[in-house]
């Protein structure tokens, strides 16, 4: 139909102005979204925009771009507004990157000491007696009697009694004697008993009939086995001592996120405690084996915890911010259009027209994506 002329089911089509003023010839309709499809009539597409219509000298559809993709898009400034376009212009940034990972608070395992015997003996008296309850170094745990180490602390006694009788005797004698006492010291130093405790008994020459266990560290009491009057075996254990001045946070990052970690990198932990309140930690070790179920990799933050706030077996929610150092040629993530074969971006010309360009990209940020090949730094996308 000759330009101007009503068709139904569309509006009037305008009059288009050639180079000399004139009127030029309408050539005929396309998609307004860019697609390989034409009419001679006006219509509409499925989600109801009018196609465009196309005069001479301006046949587009059979350009295709700097990748060979299809023509240029050209959607009227109306369409622009209605669909809520918007450009920006690729620039160079530093792409940063926030990773977030669930973790739980654990004890740091180099700080965890059990209190063991190596003897055969019985629990006589109860110092601490609940688990839970706060120790300092060098604090008792309990008394045990023992009769085996009553009784090397008499051959002991006796020894030393047996070396001062024997002062006048012959040399070697003496350094029998000698090397006796000395075997029982060192037996009873295996069997931990403390310096004062040795002292004690070679000034008095009268072995004590129990020995105290003293805490090995200051913390808590995690575990507690030891019971008033029971008898324990050598190699059991009868208190487990925790020192949570120092905590683990053990997180489980996801197995996309793994490649931006670095051991030693900084980490922000918030818990559900204390909302309030964040705690830092660095990354000390990233574990070499992954959890099949969840997909995901634990790595270790160590973190001071000096007011013990927080306490094993607690919630807590791990942030580490990744990103180049060097800055590098970005788009916003969402003007990347991803079919899973092949990348583009649509980049605009003009005022209501955009060129579609495959694209490679690089690493991810928050909102921004890095461009290594398809688009120049200034040009709107």
């Amino acid at each position: 139909a000759p330009a101007g002329t009503p068709v139904a089911g569309a509006g009037p089509v305008p009059a288009a102005a050639g180079a000399s003023g004139g009127p030029r010839r309408l050539l005929y309709y396309r998609n307004p979204m860019g697609l390989a499809d034409t009419s001679p009539t006006p219509k509409k597409d499925p989600m109801g925009m009018d196609y465009i219509p196309v005069y001479e000298g301006e046949d587009e559809s059979a350009a295709g771009g700097a990748t060979g993709l299809p023509g240029q898009v050209r959607i009227s400034t109306e369409k622009i507004q209605k669909l809520g376009v918007r450009t920006e212009a690729a620039a160079m940034r530093l792409l940063g990157k926030t990773v977030r990972a669930a973790g739980r608070v654990e004890p740091d395992e180099r700080r965890v000491f059990a209190v063991t015997a190596k003897f055969e003996g019985y629990v006589e008296r109860l110092h601490v007696n609940a688990t839970g309850q706060p120790v300092a170094k060098g604090q008792p745990l309990f008394e045990a009697y023992s009769p085996e180490l009553v009784a090397a602390q008499r051959e002991y006694a006796i020894a030393m009694q047996g070396l001062e009788a024997m002062k006048d005797a012959g040399p070697e004698a003496q350094a029998g004697m000698r090397q006796l006492a000395d075997s029982s010291l060192a037996r009873l130093r295996n069997w931990d008993l403390s310096p004062s405790q040795v002292t004690a008994l070679m000034k008095s020459g009268q072995p004590q009939r129990t020995i105290s266990f003293p805490s090995p560290v200051s913390g808590i009491v995690s575990e507690k086995k030891a019971l008033q009057g029971m008898r324990f075996m050598p190699g059991e254990m009868l208190y487990q001592v925790t020192d949570l001045s120092s905590v683990w946070v053990v997180a489980d990052l996801s197995e996309q996120d793994i490649g931006l970690i670095r051991s030693g990198a900084k980490a922000r932990v918030t818990t559900t405690a204390y909302p309030n309140e964040a705690f830092d930690g660095r990354i000390t070790y990233i574990y070499p084996t992954m959890k099949a179920e969840t997909r995901s990799v634990p790595v270790r933050v160590e973190m001071a915890n000096p007011a013990q706030k927080l306490k094993p077996a607690m919630f807590a929610q791990v942030e580490v911010s990744v990103g180049g150092k060097a800055p590098v040629l970005t788009v916003p993530d969402s003007a990347l259009i991803d079919s899973g074969t092949r990348r583009i971006v649509l980049v605009q010309l003009q005022e209501g027209r955009f060129e579609p360009r495959e694209v490679e990209i690089g690493a991810r940020g928050e909102n921004h994506v890095e461009i290594l090949k398809g688009v120049r730094a200034g040009e709107q996308v």
